[in-house]
């Protein structure tokens, strides 16, 4: 099992789900992506698309306006 950070801060719409997407795609199950990020749709954006594909959403967490998501494939 390994664990996967990706940092899309200063990135909008689509690219934090894209990026997300991605390496959920490359991930193994019960691996763990971690995306750091400030873009606010983004927030709640990613947490849709992962119940919508299936996948565990282990915790969202903000902070000063920095949100960190975290999934378990």
């Amino acid at each position: 099992m390994s664990k996967q950070k990706i940092d899309v801060t200063g990135e909008t719409c689509p690219v934090p789900l894209v990026e997300a997407r991605k390496a959920l795609k490359k991930a193994s199950p019960g691996d763990v992506i971690e995306i750091t990020g400030n873009h606010p749709a983004s927030k709640k954006e990613i947490p849709m698309a992962v119940e919508a594909l299936g996948l565990e959403l282990v915790d969202v967490k903000e902070k000063n306006g920095i949100w960190t998501i975290k999934i378990r494939k």
